[in-house]
């Protein structure tokens, strides 16, 4: 009796230590695959940041990617089927967000649907008088809690075509499941450690405050007057400007700039 228990226990032991190790072996193993060269090719021609990124980055960026394009499934919607091509520039962007971060950012997201331009999403509206009514919203994309995002592709090319504007959809959406990846949405992601999110809190509070005092008074800033729609939106879109709008938001925010640039982990000034 006593040999069945112990052969049973060294099969449950070795089946803990295989999903153990498994993960991890797949994700290097995926990683270390040759990059196709088709993609490389679209890399260059869709986004223009990459050709500024030096030798270790881009190889960084195509690794993260290759495990991105592995673990994620497209699904077209509205007609829409998924190229390459919008796989590749999609994930491209993504993984600019954890370029230098873990690169287990994004374990969670499982599921991304693309439109071919902007959808109607129902929502439910509640007026001054507190009437409920169930509406329909022409939205860009979305980032959901369970491991689902949308995006739409005409946005995505906009985005991507023109990295300077300060707006895109791709690095707006994937900065909320950053965010969520604590297991709410509400402006403070995974930070590398514990004494940052003091100062983190601090500063982001005081600059979504600021911005929902000029979204108010009609005020000018670099900053989309949406990012004062709740703390969520507002780090989505420090985002959009942190790596489009870089030195305009050094100047104009440079405490918000500090802390944006140390969570991600790098300078995007160097990417214009």
């Amino acid at each position: 009796m006593w040999l069945w228990w112990l052969v049973a226990l060294a099969v449950v032991v070795a089946a803990v230590l295989w999903l153990l190790w498994w993960p991890g072996w797949q994700r290097r193993h995926i990683m270390q695959q040759p990059f196709p060269a088709a993609w490389l090719v679209i890399l260059q021609a869709n986004l223009p940041y990459f050709s500024r990124l030096d030798q270790d980055q881009q190889r960084r960026l195509q690794q993260l990617l290759l495990w991105f394009l592995h673990s994620k499934t497209f699904i077209g919607c509205g007609g829409l089927q998924v190229s390459d091509e919008m796989r590749v520039t999609i994930a491209g962007e993504a993984c600019l967000l954890v370029l230098h971060r873990t690169g287990h950012d994004y374990d969670q997201l499982r599921y991304i649907y693309l439109y071919p331009s902007a959808y109607q999403a129902p929502y439910r509206d509640v007026d001054a008088a507190g009437v409920v009514s169930d509406k329909l919203q022409a939205r860009l994309g979305e980032s959901w809690e369970d491991g689902k995002l949308v995006l739409s592709w005409d946005d995505v090319v906009r985005g991507s075509s023109d990295f300077s504007d300060g707006h895109n959809v791709v690095l707006h959406e994937f900065a909320h499941q950053l965010d969520q990846a604590t297991g709410s949405s509400n402006g403070a992601p995974i930070l590398r450690n514990p004494a940052s999110y003091r100062r983190w809190a601090g500063v982001l509070s005081a600059e979504f405050e600021h911005l929902q005092q000029q979204a108010r008074h009609g005020q000018h800033t670099v900053l989309s007057h949406y990012g004062a729609t709740n703390p969520a939106e507002f780090f989505a879109v420090a985002t959009e400007h942190f790596f489009e709008q870089p030195a305009a938001m050094q100047q104009q925010h440079p405490q918000l700039f500090t802390e944006l640039r140390d969570y991600y982990g790098l300078d995007p000034q160097r990417l214009h």
